[in-house]
Parts: C-alpha cells; structure tokens; sequence
C-alpha cells in the first residue's frame, strides 16, 4: 500500500474500505495479486451490471483493437458509433415506443447531467433545477448543486445556486403528499420559487440510500411537469442498463421522460461512456455548442453495442434479474427477521436493494466483517446507514447465496456486539 499512500491523492476513498491490491476480475469475482477472491457486491459502484470481463464484450473489444478500430475521433463518424446508434435505436428504443436522439456527452454520468440541465435551461428560457432530498447527480457544479449530499456539496468552494430541493416520494413519510406539496409552492407566486426550467429525478435513489418511489407518484410527478411546463430528466446513471429489471428503472410506470441521462453500465465493460436521450424537438443546440474532447468512446461503442445484442434482443435476461433480485429480498429478509425486525428493513428495487441499519456505524461495521470473509460491500444513505447490493446482474445463484451466507454472519457478529454492549452498559 506504500506506493499509493505515498503517490495518490488523500481524495481515494473506497480503497480505504477494501485495503488490498486488486489483480484480476471475473463475472462476479475481484481476485487479489495474492490469489485470494472476493464476491463483488459493489459493481464499479452500478458500473459492471454484466460483470467484470465478461467474454462476448471482451471478444468483441479485442477483435475492434486487433483491426485498428478507431480508438479516439472526437464527434466525427464511425463505424463503431454507427453500428452502436443503429443497435439501441432497434433493440432498445423501438420496442419500448421511445422516440429520442442520443447526445454523447463526455465519459461520465456527471457530465450528462451537466449537459441535460443546460440543455433545458437553453430551451426554455429559465434558470431554476428541482431536484430532490437524497438525490445524487455527480460532483461538477452544475449536477453538484442538483445533488443533496452535504459532504459532497460541502467541496464546492462556490455558491451553488438555481436549484430548488423539493421533498422526495416518503421524504415525510406516506401520508404527506409531496406532489401537492410541489404544486402548492409552484402555483402560489409568493412561494419563493422561481418557474424551473426541468426537474431532475431518480426513480430509486442509489448513493441517498436505495429510497424508491412508486409508479403512482411518478406519473403524479410527470403530470406536475407537464401543468407546470417543466421538463422532466430522469437521471438513470445508476439505477438503469438493467439494474431494477427492465432496462429503464420507469419502464413499467408508463411515463415518458423529456430527457434520460445514461452512463454507469452503458458501455458494459466497465469504459467510461455517457449520453443523454432527449426528445427530437429538443435537440436545440448549435453545432459545437456544448463538445469536449470525450465525447463518446469508441472502445465503448463496441462493447456497449456487444451488450445490447447478447442481452437485450429478447426478455431473459431482464427475467433472470428480477429472479435474482428477489433472491437477494428473500436472503436480506431473512437476516431482517434474524437480528432486527425492529431496527433493520429491506429497501430498494429489483438488484439495486440493501438493508437500512440503525446507524452508519453499524452499517461500516457490517460491510469490514463481510469485507474480512470475502465480500465487497459498500454503504449509502445520507447517513451511510444502508448496506448496499450493487452486484454483476450475472452473478450466480451459488455466489448469491455465498454472499448471503458471509452478509448473515456480519450482521449476527455485529449486532451481537451491540447488545452485549448494551447490556453491559
């Protein structure tokens, strides 16, 4: 570990919680220099939904390099990128009724939002966001000032302005009803709320601690837009490219986003690609207007369009998640009823799910025990309180239940703790 301390910037942090060097990587195992091997439950964070190296992406990475692909061209065209356009407007966008133009932005999630929220503020006139508590959007500026997380927010080192944070689905609990709470503020003209231009959503909040909402108070959501002429962005960096069980997390809500920004697992091996789905009649801006130099990966075109074709021509593998997701439910339940049917429960949806504790410290104390027994498991939630399920949507039965197993005895470990210490107190 000498070398990184002494080279690499304090701002590292989840090496901190997995304090080993990394070697190799198969579907669902990260496997040590030493030999030793981990169950992912962490997934590049949502980033490898079809597992580490998996071979049809691989092979079909190596046969584009083995050719002398084009690696990098800026916007120009591309055989890769044709053939990327060509694959998710026909096995994606077709079947689902979705007619969108795709923007490549630069390689990550935070700077689709970035390209969304200007976008919508182009055209449309106005400056205000609403986002919502808990959610997360990146750490740029703009999508930072749409984004909740105070630690986050907190390095900034600038005002962070036109934005409105809203409460979000439950935010008060199920009886306060925070679309007519909106509708209020966004109808009475002495609310202090500026008309927004958009507001930006996730369906299920991954990094504000798995919150979802229901398909009932996103279709109120999208009608509250459309009453109030606000564009809708649905940010589905994380909880997207499968991760619920459908390839959009609001497919089966029966809404239709003004804008969809993907990144995360869209190329599907783990190469940095982002892009915003937007409504033609959107597509506003000027050649130029909003580039950089990344803008769409040619590598990930590759690998992203060998995904589309091995696992989204037909509904089995969205049926194998929601299969395997309820796996996990069953198996994160079970450790509910075991040691906490009082303090601990079960949130999320489809494999983007985990188990809220009393405290973020217990939550860490958890995810270092399954950690020492061979599980990569991280936290989230405002409070880091929630032990998160991020694993390869190809992961086994078998390392389900391994997992499991080692995730059963981390809680048993440290909830026993806690009562002894309580008892002894």
């Amino acid at each position: 570990m000498k070398t990184f301390e002494l080279h690499e910037s304090g701002v590292r942090s989840y090496c901190r919680s997995f304090p080993v060097v990394f070697k190799q990587a198969r579907g669902a195992e990260l496997i040590t220099r030493e030999g030793k091997h981990y169950i992912d439950f962490l997934a590049g964070a949502g980033t490898l939904n079809y597992g580490h190296n998996h071979p049809v992406l691989k092979q079909a990475l190596l046969d584009y390099i083995t050719a002398d692909g084009i690696t990098h061209g800026l916007d120009m065209y591309s055989e890769a990128k044709e053939n990327f356009l060509s694959t998710f407007d026909r096995l994606i966008l077709k079947p689902r009724n979705m007619d969108y133009v795709m923007q490549f932005t630069g390689p990550t999630g935070t700077n689709a939002v970035e390209a969304a929220l200007k976008l919508a503020r182009k055209v449309t006139g106005r400056n205000n966001i609403i986002s919502f508590t808990n959610g997360f959007h990146g750490c740029s500026i703009g999508a930072l000032a749409a984004t909740g997380n105070k630690h986050h927010r907190g390095a900034a080192g600038v005002p962070l302005t036109d934005v409105s944070r809203m409460p979000y689905a439950n935010y008060f609990g199920d009886k306060v009803n925070t679309i007519a709470m909106m509708d209020k503020l966004l109808t009475d003209p002495s609310s202090g709320v500026d008309k927004p231009a958009a507001v930006i959503v996730e369906v299920v909040q991954g990094e504000g601690g798995l919150n979802a909402a229901s398909a009932e108070w996103v279709r109120k959501l999208e009608k509250l837009c459309r009453k109030h002429e606000m564009l809708l962005i649905i940010d589905d960096i994380q909880a997207g490219c499968g991760r619920t069980g459908s390839f959009f997390s609001f497919e089966e809500m029966g809404i239709k986003p003004d804008m969809i920004t993907l990144s995360k697992s869209l190329s599907g091996y783990g190469l940095p690609f982002a892009m915003v789905l937007l409504r033609k009649e959107l597509d506003q801006w000027k050649p130029g207007e909003h580039n950089g130099t990344f803008r769409g990966n040619n590598h990930a075109f590759v690998t992203a369009a060998a995904a589309i074709e091995h696992f989204w021509s037909n509904d089995e593998f969205a049926n194998s998640v929601k299969a395997k997701g309820k796996r996990i439910a069953d198996g994160m339940n079970k450790i509910v009823r075991r040691y906490g049917p009082d303090s601990l429960f079960v949130k999320g949806r489809g494999m983007m799910i985990g188990i809220s504790c009393p405290d973020g410290d217990t939550a860490a104390a958890i995810c270092r025990h399954a950690f020492e027994n061979g599980l990569v498991i991280e936290t989230s939630g405002a409070h880091s309180e929630v032990v998160k399920c991020l694993c390869p949507l190809i992961i086994s039965e078998e390392q389900i239940d391994k997992a499991m197993s080692i995730l059963d005895k981390a809680f048993a470990a440290v909830m026993s703790d806690q009562d002894t210490n309580q008892a002894a107190s």
